[in-house]
């Protein structure tokens, strides 16, 4: 099984992790954060994957210690559970929309990291949840899974909707990439034969 238990402990964020990448889509979460909580149970669905994470954060100063290290967390999640990356699709994309909004989701898992993320100009906030947080959680995720995530917004303007979308269609982009290809069996899918 693709599997990964990832622990990290700082004077910021005290955070245990489980993540099965050929789950059902279960979850249980106490990030601390509410809004946060909600989006890792949309991708955790949506990429059915198994995902169970605890975390004590430093939320009295703000939660930004928090979102980062969890991106941290679940990005080298990513990477443990995938191994070499033997057989694996690769690449994933996505079209999601969500009421009047429409994301695009891109990636490759290519251990090559690089954010692209354009989302428009979304509120500050969303309820408490300061929505800068969500370049900083992806940041993280893509340096720690070592792979390429391009999330573009081509419609929408509610600030709610759009992170929702990002993080539903990142997970089903995801989940596409880390899919194991019958044609690869146990190849890597590179000509350079490593990723």
């Amino acid at each position: 099984m693709r599997t990964a238990e990832i622990s990290r402990r700082t004077s910021e964020t005290d955070i245990v992790l489980r993540l099965n990448l050929d789950g059902a889509g279960t979850y249980s979460l106490d990030t601390g954060i509410g809004f946060l909580d909600h989006m890792l149970e949309l991708f955790a669905r949506h990429g059915r994957f198994d995902l169970e994470l605890r975390c004590i954060g430093d939320t009295g100063v703000d939660d930004h210690h928090t979102a980062e290290d969890i991106g941290i967390c679940l990005g080298a999640a990513f990477a443990q559970a995938l191994c070499d990356k033997a057989g694996i699709t690769r690449y994933g994309d996505v079209a999601l929309p969500m009421d009047e909004t429409l994301l695009l989701a891109a990636v490759d898992i290519s251990g090559r990291a690089h954010l692209s993320l354009e989302l428009g100009a979304l509120t500050p906030k969303v309820g408490a949840f300061d929505t800068e947080l969500v370049r900083e959680f992806w940041l993280s995720f893509t340096r720690r899974a070592e792979l390429t995530l391009h999330l573009r917004l081509l419609a929408g303007k509610n600030a709610h909707h759009i992170i929702e979308a990002s993080f539903k269609a990142a997970a089903r982009a995801l989940a596409k990439a880390v899919a194991l290809n019958s044609e690869y069996a146990d190849e890597i899918p590179s000509t350079k034969g490593v990723l």
